[in-house]
């Protein structure tokens, strides 16, 4: 990113109602590169700082102009980056954040594709003469781009007349970042900036879908036709791009709000070679590719709609499956991407995963697994897209036709339970573990597309014949039809789990510490807020911190769900800001100290080796003692004291948080302590083994049960 001052001028500091662009808390802490609570400081401690000039209580705005003076002033701001000087023009620009941005786009997207052109008319002599014969050129790049009817729209003279200083700050970011680079910058920024009013499709799911959809081959004509920003179609651009031999890829997209629909052409226009025709407009009322026979369609409708036209839809010819129930919004748009579809074509549909199981729904449910247009369903672990506390299913569809015979036959694939990777359970808590259920969905439909059928691995993928579903309900649910994996190793694996169990139980009677065998002792005390003043221990606390834009990839994440558990890392750092520096965070050295302080009772791990290197998560506390001055095990265990945690808990509020200053341990020698510490060591190696044989136990009963169920397993 390259950092650049833009000339200061009034144009640039005020809208065209002589108002001053405004800006929040936060733009001001992206500023300075500090965070908010640096303003919030700002604020109740010098006098001289700017007053609000409009906002609420709460969240107050600032006039830009006199921020960035006073930033100066202060010796905190040298000199603005360009990108957060347009940032801001765009949010305080009079018509609104969405209007500057489609004006921004499409002088990014003139400097891309005609950039002589461009450079012609920076040399304008003054912001009217700009102004006045950028309309025509926009005009024609964006025809020549996205054909007759594209939705960037509102281009004049007089809605570009207060833009000026947005036009040639966006110019000149694309000469130092490049277009695509620039563009991607403002519309991630204002796509994080509004996350309610946007429901995206992670580049999780989407890359998936892409690749499902690729399988039967390469993808020249792709439509999505609720395309929001317009990820399914990125994707499948970036999927196809390789493969196409030179063949040029058209991208179709439908999306019924407006300005959104004018971003997202403008991003597919700025991204790889690619043909795009993007319309606004309400895709089930009015169609807007009503001709087309695309190679695939990808969507990610919205969910649970009532409102979607079932009273005046109901001759639609697209319903060749069955008319939808006025809950079944989802079905009316799984038969629209068939209908779009050429003979032998390849849908995917991101679905809630009632609409495999609704009984409205199964009518039309059964037509699609007789007539062969429904091949597959895969259920997604929770939290794969919004809401990412739901397990939504893809369902694969092929357009019956072509040179591709109906099958009676149904793949079922679930990559959310732990049978599907090792990773899957244990990155499930946080966020998918994206490789796993990428190999674990792709082998099995790119296996059963090619054979028409595939191996069972219970827990995981099954195919199965379509009449043996349609019955009264035609539920499509994989988990209804996968046999558990704890029943499919049968007694073998059951063996394997016995022996573990008696090793580990075996293990845990040579572990047992023998009782104490003396009174109460009075030792003179510290507490840990003593020790971290005095420099024995270093004193942090967990979170924030975010991944790295680039280079290695980032490190699992320590949370205080693993430390309460005994895991291992599990959780994830969030994305880096699409602006300004990622924050470090905290990362963890052999033979700290980690405290849960909400709710984890009397808790200290002691980090190994095998810990190491991971990140500290949040409400955790991390304790770096010197080792010259005191033992971790020590430590750890007299932090773990009952007594100890109950006068350092606060009862303030219904969770109990832990005031790990407070914490006490005794004053002894360093020789004494480690006698402590190798008893406390031994009482966590005990504890390890007692939790190992828990789970082994949990699992050799459940698989008892499940193998006397199914008959893989006999009473004798």
């Amino acid at each position: 990113m390259g950092v650049s001052q833009v000339p200061h001028n009034a144009s640039a500091d005020q809208g065209a109602d002589g108002r001053p662009t405004e800006v929040t808390a936060a733009g001001i802490a992206r500023l300075a590169g500090v965070g908010r609570a640096a303003v919030s400081n700002w604020r109740r401690r010098h006098a001289d700082f700017p007053k609000p000039v409009g906002g609420t209580e709460t969240s107050p705005a600032f006039a830009l102009r006199d921020i960035e003076q006073w930033l100066r002033d202060q010796g905190k701001l040298a000199e603005v980056p360009l990108r957060e000087r347009v940032w801001q023009q765009l949010v305080g620009h009079p018509a609104g954040a969405a209007a500057a941005l489609r004006q921004a786009g499409a002088v990014l997207l003139l400097a891309h594709d005609r950039p002589a052109a461009w450079q012609q008319l920076r040399g304008a002599a003054d912001d009217t003469e700009l102004t006045g014969v950028l309309p025509a050129m926009l005009d024609s790049v964006l025809a020549a781009r996205l054909g007759p009817g594209h939705p960037v729209r509102g281009l004049t003279r007089e809605a570009l007349a207060p833009s000026a200083a947005l036009v040639r700050a966006t110019g000149e970011l694309a000469t130092l970042d490049g277009a695509p680079e620039a563009y991607a910058f403002l519309l991630g920024r204002h796509l994080d900036a509004n996350p309610r009013q946007y429901t995206l499709t992670p580049p999780g799911p989407a890359a998936l879908m892409a690749e499902l959809a690729a399988v039967a081959g390469p993808l020249t004509t792709v439509l999505d036709p609720a395309c929001g920003a317009g990820a399914l179609l990125a994707a499948a651009r970036e999927r196809t791009a390789d493969e196409t031999d030179g063949t040029a890829v058209t991208l179709h997209g439908q999306e019924s709000d407006p300005d959104l629909a004018a971003l997202t052409a403008l991003r597919l226009a700025l991204g790889a070679p690619a043909e795009v025709r993007v319309r606004a407009a309400d895709t089930l009322r009015a169609d807007a590719f009503p001709e087309l026979t695309a190679d695939a369609v990808l969507v990610h409708p919205p969910f649970n709609e009532r409102n979607w036209g079932h009273d005046e839809l109901a001759y639609d010819p697209r319903w060749e499956y069955g008319f939808p129930a006025r809950t079944e919004s989802e079905l009316a748009w799984v038969q629209h991407a068939l209908a779009r579809l050429r003979e032998g074509g390849t849908a995917v549909v991101l679905m809630p995963p009632a609409a495999a199981s609704r009984r409205s729904g199964r009518r039309i449910r059964a037509d699609l697994l007789r007539r062969g247009a429904l091949r597959a369903v895969i259920a997604l672990p929770a939290g794969a897209a919004p809401p990412n506390g739901v397990p939504l299913h893809l369902w694969v569809l092929r357009k019956p036709g072509g040179t591709t015979p109906p099958t009676p036959q149904l793949l079922v694939v679930d990559t959310a339970g732990p049978a599907a990777g090792p990773a899957a359970g244990a990155a499930g808590r946080d966020r998918p573990d994206w490789q796993t259920v990428r190999d674990t969905a792709v082998e099995a439909w790119r296996a059963f597309d090619r054979d028409g059928g595939i191996e069972e691995r219970p827990g995981v993928r099954r195919s199965l014949a379509a009449i043996d579903l349609l019955d009264d309900d035609v539920d499509l649910a994989p988990a209804r039809h996968l046999p558990p994996p704890a029943a499919a190793g049968g007694p073998a694996a059951l063996a394997e789990v016995h022996d573990r169990l008696t090793e580990t139980l075996a293990r845990t009677t040579q572990l047992t510490p023998r009782p104490a065998d003396t009174g109460p002792a009075r030792w003179p005390l510290t507490t840990v807020g003593e020790l971290a003043r005095s420099g024995a221990l270093v004193l942090r606390t967990g979170g924030p911190g975010t991944a790295p834009a680039e280079g290695p990839d980032a490190p699992p994440v320590l949370t205080d769900h693993d430390v309460i558990a005994g895991g291992a890392p599990s959780g994830a750092l969030p994305e880096a800001p699409a602006s300004g520096p990622a924050e470090e965070p905290v990362l963890l050295r052999e033979g700290d100290v980690v405290v849960p302080v909400l709710g984890g009772g009397a808790i200290a791990r002691v980090v190994d080796a095998a810990t190491a290197g991971a990140a500290l998560g949040r409400n955790l506390t991390l304790l770096r003692p010197d080792p010259a001055a005191l033992d971790p095990w020590f430590l750890a265990g007299f932090l773990r004291g009952t007594a100890n945690n109950r006068q350092a808990s606060s009862y303030a509020s219904t969770a109990t948080r832990l005031d790990v200053r407070r914490l006490q341990l005794p004053r002894l020698p360093l020789a004494e302590q480690r006698r402590y510490g190798s008893r406390f060591s031994d009482l966590a190696a005990f504890e390890s083994t007692l939790r190992q044989a828990t789970r082994l136990g949990e699992q050799l009963v459940q698989g008892l049960y499940d193998g006397l169920t199914d008959g893989s397993v006999t009473p004798d």
